[in-house]
This record gives structure tokens, C-alpha cells and sequence, in this order.
């Protein structure tokens, strides 16, 4: 089958051919690739960010937001059967640790990542297990929602968790409606009340935001006075809820400002050191809070929200083979919403 390798860091991707992954235990799972979503986190470890984290060997196949179809199963899948439309959580868990028996997956003691760690969707065919597959509705396409089992997730966990808390009259500031803010606007329109400020820099990705819902858009200047375009929409007082998929180039510093007292910052995105002053964190007390993937269930949630036509994704399509036309797109900033490869 054809896949698609990391041979080497800071090197271009490489088409390559490799064995078909078989069913060796009775949970297996093969899914044939409808669609594999192209994420910034891809570019990263292409810069080699994750070599140390993940401890991959290389070479290895990159991907990890797939969607497909059921290929094979093993003989204690019973929930499935071959050709039904399938999204796949992006871990493969065990199931027995402690975390899996809470229900937070995302946090398994013996899961592995595929596309991080071990092969991943830029490939015609994917192993993985039952634990990880969700079946897809009808109405629902792999093309369609592939990027939402990584960046969507990642958006519906950090929202879901500021929606517990939000009520109405409240404020949400969200920094970056690019790939994974575009989704994060769709969900807490759809499951909070509170009123939502988007920031972007881009004038094409806020006309986007607003078009989702988004009450008040603000592209920010260098001179940081958009803060105050916020405190002025929030009363003076700040968003309860800051959630910032950008997390570098500065938005820290000037995110932690637009937070009010008591409030929760959402840290989704990566790339800087947070540098805040700990008298600013214990006589406001805000807090920061991590936000890593999201758990099968948060998936599954999305997925009704996808079904009912309330979380869209913007995608631009590109052929398996185009990979590095997709990486480079998304490198220079070229794609609004989701790069996706369909093999």
C-alpha cells in the first residue's frame, strides 16, 4: 500500500510503499483511509518537536486524524462489521488501566498514538482496535469529518469544559479561529449561552467566525489595544473564559489580560512559555488549564453535533500523493479551516 514517511527531520515527507497492517488480535480493527486530516502538529514533528516525547523510530507514517471505512475486523469485534463508515478516536487504548475505567482515555497508561508514536492515516490502510471506532451517520462522509477526530476533539474538550461553567450573560474570548478555532466557535455556540469575542489577525478567518456565530470579532494590533476593545465589551471586568488556540507569538501575554478575576484560561495551542507574575495568579486568582486531545466520549458527542449540522468543517482537499503541496499550504498559511489527504 502506499503511505506516506517521516524519513528524517527537518526533511521533506516521502511517498513510499509498505505491507498491509493485518488483524493479529481479536479486537484488531483495519480501516481503510477515506481521509486523513493535515494538523500543524504534523509540521511539528517534521521539526523534530515531539523526537524526545514520542520516542519514535524512524522511518515512520504520520496521521493522525482518519476517517474510513471498516476493513477487517478480529473475532471479538462485534459492534462493527466490514464496510460501515467509521471515525477513529485518535489513540489506541487499553481499556484497563485506571484512567480507561474513569472514562479518560485520553490519559491511558499503556495507549499509544498512532501517527505520533506508531503508523498513522497518511496510508491506504490503518490498524487500530474496537475501542477506538466510532461508526459514522449515515448523512456523515470520512472526507467530511476526518480533522475532527484530532482537531475537533481537541476543540470540543477544551470547550466542553468552559461550557460547565459558563452561564448566561457570560463571556468567552477565544484567541485563533483558524483550523481548530473554527470548530471551538461551531461547538460553544451550540452547547453554551455565553457570548463570544473571536481575535484573529486574519481578516478572512474572522469574517469566517462571524459567519459561525461569533458575537463580536477584533482583530488585534501591535499596540495591544485591543485588550481594551475587550474589557470594553465585558464591562471592564474581563471574559470568564479565555480559551487560546494559538499559545505563541504572544498571545499569552496579552490573553491572560482580557481574563477576569476567577476566570479560567484554556491553553490548547503550544509554542511559548507562559511568564505570568504568581502575586497576578493568587490575587486573581485565574487559573490555566491543559488541554490534551479529548476522551472517546467527547468524540462521540461531536459526532451527534456533526450529524445534526451544528459543527462543519472548512476543508481543502488534496490527493494523497499532493502531501507536501498540503504541508507547505498550511506551512505558509495558505488554508482556511482543515487540510485533508484522501488516498
Amino acid at each position: 500500500m502506499k503511505v506516506v514517511r517521516v524519513v528524517g527531520y527537518n526533511q521533506n515527507l516521502q511517498l513510499d510503499k509498505a505491507p498491509e497492517p493485518k488483524v493479529t488480535s481479536p479486537l484488531d480493527v483495519i480501516v481503510k483511509i477515506g481521509a486523513a486530516g493535515v494538523c500543524r502538529t504534523d509540521i511539528h514533528i517534521l521539526e523534530g518537536q515531539w523526537a524526545e516525547k514520542s520516542g519514535v523510530k524512524l522511518p515512520y507514517t504520520i496521521g493522525h486524524e482518519n476517517a474510513g471505512w471498516i476493513h477487517a475486523i478480529g473475532d471479538a469485534v462485534t459492534n462493527l462489521t466490514v464496510g460501515d463508515k467509521v471515525i477513529l478516536h485518535p489513540l489506541v487504548t487499553c481499556g484497563l488501566c485506571r484512567a480507561c475505567r474513569s472514562g479518560d482515555d485520553v490519559h491511558c497508561e499503556a495507549s499509544q498514538f498512532p501517527g505520533i508514536d506508531s503508523d498513522g492515516g497518511y496510508a491506504e490502510y490503518l490498524k487500530t482496535t474496537a475501542r477506538s471506532v466510532i461508526k459514522l451517520d449515515p448523512s456523515l462522509e470520512p472526507a467530511d469529518v476526518a480533522a475532527l477526530a484530532d482537531a475537533g476533539l481537541t476543540a470540543y474538550h477544551a470547550v466542553a469544559k468552559a461550557a460547565k461553567l459558563l452561564r448566561p450573560g457570560e463571556w468567552v474570548v477565544m484567541i485563533g479561529a483558524g483550523g481548530l478555532g473554527h470548530i471551538g466557535i461551531q461547538v460553544l455556540k451550540a452547547i453554551s449561552p455565553a457570548s463570544l469575542i473571536v481575535i484573529d489577525q486574519n481578516a478572512d478567518a474572522l469574517a469566517l467566525a462571524k459567519q459561525l456565530g461569533a458575537d463580536h470579532t477584533i482583530q488585534p494590533s501591535k499596540d495591544d489595544s485591543f485588550v481594551k476593545q475587550v474589557l470594553d465589551l465585558t464591562g471592564g471586568k474581563g471574559a470568564e473564559a479565555v480559551i487560546d488556540f494559538v499559545a505563541e507569538g504572544g498571545s499569552t501575554a496579552t490573553g491572560v489580560k482580557m481574563v477576569r478575576r476567577a476566570g479560567n484560561y484554556y491553553v490548547v495551542g503550544y509554542g511559548e512559555n507562559i511568564n505570568i507574575p504568581t502575586i497576578d495568579i493568587i490575587s486573581t486568582e485565574i487559573n490555566f488549564v491543559g488541554n490534551l486531545v479529548g476522551s472517546y466520549n467527547d468524540l462521540a458527542e461531536l459526532m451527534v453535533l456533526a450529524a445534526q449540522g451544528k459543527v462543519k468543517l472548512h476543508t481543502s482537499k488534496y490527493k494523497l500523493e499532493d502531501f507536501q503541496k498540503a504541508i507547505d499550504d498550511l506551512g505558509a498559511g495558505k488554508v482556511r479551516g482543515r487540510a485533508i489527504l484522501v488516498p
